[in-house]
């Protein structure tokens, strides 16, 4: 896939996939969106330019690169293989790029769907959040065959600090399954700590200030200690999103044998939080459900 003007439908115009359409849009290229609340598209539409197509199939006809960006496995499922979904009118060698995150079986059903109207399939979710995908500094996994990755890479690149060719169909799923488990850890962590610390009457400044250099230094830690001591927790990705990703992996954890406690013991604190009325909140809302 060269990097000339290239036409391009973007499914999912929410919260991550408008912007990183929109650095699409930036870049030069032709496009075309759907989003199921036409509202989002039109809104797009008036932003950066482009159309708003009435269904995915409308937006993905003619296109040389279909991307995803919807809610989980039903969603992707309906946008790519239903009865208006992208598949039924791609073009044969088109690429089609999936940023949901989604279970490793979806995305591996959808590489073989592909396999007889010729498409090439990455899937590529992202980690980086909100103003990641803002600010064009997303890091991308990648599953699927060598030639797909090679393709999507510099369409990604208008929107990506880091894109790794993980494996094959699934390995980008698995991998940001990984990617949740660890933050899920750290973020129980950094919790504990600041409690601790606020519950020994130190000054929680100070305290991040001596220990934020050293092995205790996490990117939870870096970013959210302060917001946390503020109780401030608006900045994006929400308790309920990170709830249906530790599902994702508790899943597929039962299905490779893996074992993580620590993450399913963090997965039963975050429905705790949900029920405290913070599943919109961010994910370092979990201190909520410890006292001060």
């Amino acid at each position: 896939m060269s990097e000339e003007t290239l036409r391009i439908s973007f499914i999912g115009t929410g919260v991550m996939g408008g912007p990183m359409a929109g650095h699409l849009a930036k870049a030069g290229h032709a496009l075309t969106v759907y989003n199921r609340t036409r509202a989002k598209a039109d809104a797009w539409v008036a932003l950066y330019g482009g159309a708003a197509a009435a269904t995915p199939a409308e937006a993905a006809e003619g296109a040389d690169v279909v991307l995803t960006c919807v809610g989980n496995d039903d969603d992707l499922a309906q946008v790519t293989l239903g009865r208006d979904g992208a598949f039924r009118a791609m073009r044969r060698g088109a690429l089609f790029i999936d940023h949901t995150t989604v279970s490793a079986r979806i995305a591996r059903q959808l590489s073989v769907e592909a396999e007889e109207p010729g498409l090439l399939v990455v899937d590529a979710p992202v980690s980086g959040g909100e103003a990641g995908a803002q600010n064009g500094t997303l890091s991308i996994m990648c599953g699927g065959r060598k030639a797909a990755f090679e393709a999507a890479a510099p369409i990604m690149q208008a929107y990506a600090a880091r894109m790794v060719h993980i494996g094959g169909p699934g390995a980008g799923q698995t991998t940001k399954m990984v990617n949740q488990i660890a933050i899920a850890g750290a973020l129980q962590g950094v919790s504990e700590a600041l409690r601790f610390a606020q519950a020994s009457r130190l000054d929680t400044d100070k305290v991040f200030e001596a220990v934020s250099g050293g092995a205790a230094a996490s990117w939870q830690m870096l970013n959210r200690w302060g917001t946390m001591a503020k109780d401030e927790f608006d900045f994006g990705f929400a308790v309920d999103w990170m709830r249906k990703d530790l599902g994702l992996a508790l899943e597929e954890a039962r299905s490779n044998g893996a074992t993580i406690p620590v993450a399913s013991l963090v997965d039963q604190f975050y429905a705790d939080v949900q029920k405290l009325g913070n599943g919109r909140r961010d994910t370092s809302s979990l201190v909520t459900r410890l006292p001060k």
